[in-house]
């Protein structure tokens, strides 16, 4: 049986909706950040970077969502999560990196300031850093979606929750953006995201609000 560690309307949520889009058989098991069950004796046997998400199969584990995006849709051909033209493959490994390596980074200088600077004096101009690149990188991703459709045109693929999972945190506190307001093309695309039976099961079991 597979199994999905998850902290709900964190990173994990891409891969959350990935392995809901398969209909495959699988498990979850939920982890409260702000408890700290990412650090218990428990979670750290399964993942010792003690973060989301951690996707298991019988002994074997595997952790970055990337890595965890890509495996499912090999995994689960039949899906439809990975394209078949080497190009639209490409597309799609350019979506997860410029996703992982700019977008969540820049995340992370707003909710974890503490892994850039031991100088908690320097923690606001960090996050406030963060919500100008976020704010940047946020554009760039609208222009690339200004054609409409999915990530990679007609063709839906594990990119599409990997962005999803991106305007969720965007229209959330820590950066507070209107989403609709000023990226309508993006919010377009998790309005479609939306309507699907997979996303909406892994919003309703992880207590998170679809896009309207």
């Amino acid at each position: 049986m597979t199994t999905l560690y998850y902290a709900p309307g964190a990173c994990s949520l891409a891969s959350h909706i990935a392995l809901e889009e398969t209909g495959a058989p699988y498990e979850t098991v939920r982890l409260d950040l702000a408890k700290g069950d990412q650090r218990a004796a428990e979670y750290l046997a399964v993942n010792e970077r003690g973060r989301v998400p951690a996707l298991v199969e019988e002994d074997w584990v595997l952790t970055e969502n990337t890595a965890i995006l890509r495996h499912i849709a090999r995994s689960h051909p039949q899906a439809g999560l990975w394209p078949q033209a080497p190009r639209d493959q490409a597309r799609v490994d350019e979506w997860l990196g410029w996703l992982s390596t700019g977008h969540h980074i820049a995340y992370a200088h707003i909710r974890r300031a503490e892994r850039y600077t031991s100088d908690e004096t320097a923690f606001p101009g960090i996050q406030a850093k963060g919500v100008e690149t976020c704010g940047d990188l946020f554009t760039m991703t609208e222009v690339k979606l200004s054609n409409g459709g999915w990530a990679v045109g007609e063709a839906y693929s594990v990119a599409d929750p990997y962005l999803l999972l991106f305007w969720t945190w965007g229209r959330g506190p820590a950066l507070g953006f209107d989403m609709a307001e000023r990226f309508p093309h993006w919010t377009a695309h998790a309005r479609a995201m939306a309507a699907r039976p997979a996303v909406q099961a892994v919003f309703a079991r992880e207590g998170l609000k679809l896009p309207e």
